[in-house]
């Protein structure tokens, strides 16, 4: 399908609600010239549109607005006026969801919503005074979403506001990245390298590391904040030796006091590289809170996704994890993977809430364009991941709620990855990140610093080189651009002698 835009300074949104419906989008290079008049612009001839199976077009006239679509079984446009008020990009995606849900008979949940973070949309309503009923009429009346989605936004930031209310001034969190993971999910986009191919890297990387987790400490003591939280994700950090993670996990507690973390989180996500002395070294060292992530329980989709382990490793693992004594355990599943059922997936989640981990994460599938289920064409038509995610249901009657939520780019559906909790368990980096309410330092390949203003809006970030064999190379780099963090914070300090 061809998207052909004419009369906008900015085709994103746009895009982002044409690719809801028509994921193998091809965007036109540059803009259709506008002209007099609100007729259709002529893009069913550009020379691209042969290669498609049709024609998206949308135009902002002078006076009306225009979305029409062309197809081998014809031509479908709406028009309206264009609005007093000059927000056309948002009437025309409007306009061009309604047209695509009728092409298409779909309509996604969301609407016209293309953020990643609805529920800070909830948030900034009722800052602004509204009432539950009237951030429903929002949602549903202007954004075109559905009543079922809004009263999932609405009860994910019932449950965040109090984490949000006893959140200190000028609070910060910390994550440290490990790149390597035992094998590669067909599914993943992560920045993560196999380890068994790249173990020359890992001590170097983690001595690096370590200098780096050091000196972005000593950074928040000079700039007189206070660390909240700590997470160690990946990857897969559990990849990396029993002694990789005493050095790891040592240097952050010779550098942070331990005691006065609201959470201290570490990913052991797989059970083929989880054993029995790494979650003792998790524990010892002052983890509070770990994962263990199945994304399946069906051994056939196990095998699809890439994964070298059965179910049964995985409950064997939580049941080590147990029995050395962690008491804060969060579990993923993933909606939409290859060879998945509904059926299959409600299995998995009436097994994950068997356990009984104190939280438990719904993603849905997101297609990435560096995963090899793109890479390689392994791309189905996963018409039922809808379905699967209508399963959560069973989550709310198991007595778990929904406490963060966010979507991404290339979700099947346009639909959500949710995060559920029991109570008293939510996840407090996943809402101070999602909700962007404080500073995010990040270590490690990959790692994005987001600087948020204290008491203000403004965000800025600072990248770290994204593969390990970079981050090692360039880091007297990545020490050097921290040197905006003092800036940001209106300080003039150096990373390497702060403190």
């Amino acid at each position: 399908m061809l998207l052909s835009v004419s009369g906008l300074a900015s085709v994103y949104e746009i895009e982002h609600i044409a690719r809801m419906f028509y994921r193998d989008l091809i965007l036109r290079d540059g803009f259709c010239r506008p002209r007099c008049g609100d007729e259709l612009e002529p893009a069913t001839r550009h020379r691209a549109a042969v290669l498609c199976d049709g024609v998206i077009a949308v135009r902002a006239g002078s006076r009306k607005l225009l979305a029409a679509l062309r197809t081998p079984q014809g031509v479908r446009l709406k028009t309206a006026q264009r609005p007093a008020d000059g927000d056309c990009e948002f009437a025309l995606c409007r306009l061009l969801y309604l047209l695509l849900c009728d092409a298409t008979g779909t309509r996604p949940p969301w609407g016209v919503l293309t953020g990643v973070r609805p529920v800070r949309l909830v948030h900034q309503l009722w800052q602004q005074g509204k009432s539950d009923e009237e951030v429903r009429d929002y949602f549903t009346g202007r954004c075109l979403a559905s009543p079922k989605k809004v009263d999932l936004a609405l009860v994910t930031a019932r449950i965040q506001q109090p984490v949000i209310d006893r959140l200190v001034p000028r609070s910060c969190s910390l994550y440290i990245g490990i790149p390597f993971c035992p094998s590669r999910c067909s599914y993943c986009s992560f920045v993560s390298r196999t380890i068994g191919r790249e173990q020359a890297l890992v001590q170097p990387y983690l001595d690096k590391l370590c200098i780096e987790i050091e000196q972005t400490v000593e950074l928040i003591r000079a700039l007189g904040l206070k660390l909240c939280t700590v997470y160690i994700g990946g990857g897969t950090p559990t990849a990396i030796s029993a002694d990789g993670l005493r050095q790891l996990m040592g240097t952050v507690r010779r550098c942070v006091d331990l005691a006065s973390l609201e959470e201290y989180t570490v990913e052991a996500g797989r059970p083929d590289c989880t054993d029995e002395e790494k979650l003792e070294v998790l524990l010892e060292y002052g983890a509070s809170r770990i994962s263990i992530n199945p994304q399946t329980f069906s051994d056939e989709v196990l095998a699809a996704i890439g994964r070298k382990h059965t179910a049964q490793d995985i409950l064997d693992c939580y049941a080590t994890a147990r029995r050395v004594g962690h008491k804060n355990i969060n579990m993923d599943l993933i909606a939409g993977l290859p060879k998945d059922t509904v059926e299959g997936f409600e299995r998995s989640l009436k097994q994950a809430i068997a356990l009984g981990p104190e939280n438990i994460t719904v993603h849905t599938l997101t297609l990435k364009r560096a995963s090899n289920l793109v890479i390689d064409h392994a791309r189905d038509e996963y018409e039922d991941v809808a379905a699967m995610v209508e399963k959560n249901y069973l989550l709310t009657e198991a007595g778990y709620a929904p406490y963060y939520l966010y979507r991404q780019k290339g979700t099947l559906q346009n639909l959500e990855n949710t995060g559920f909790t029991k109570p008293g368990f939510e996840g407090l980096y996943n809402i101070y990140i999602m909700e962007e309410l404080h500073t995010i330092f990040s270590t490690g390949a990959g790692g994005s610093t987001k600087l948020k203003q204290p008491g203000g809006s403004r965000i800025e970030r600072i990248f770290n080189y994204k593969y390990p064999a970079e981050y090692i190379a360039g880091f007297d780099t990545i020490l050097e651009r921290k040197k905006r963090i003092g800036e940001f914070y209106g300080c003039d300090l150096d990373p390497k002698t702060a403190g």
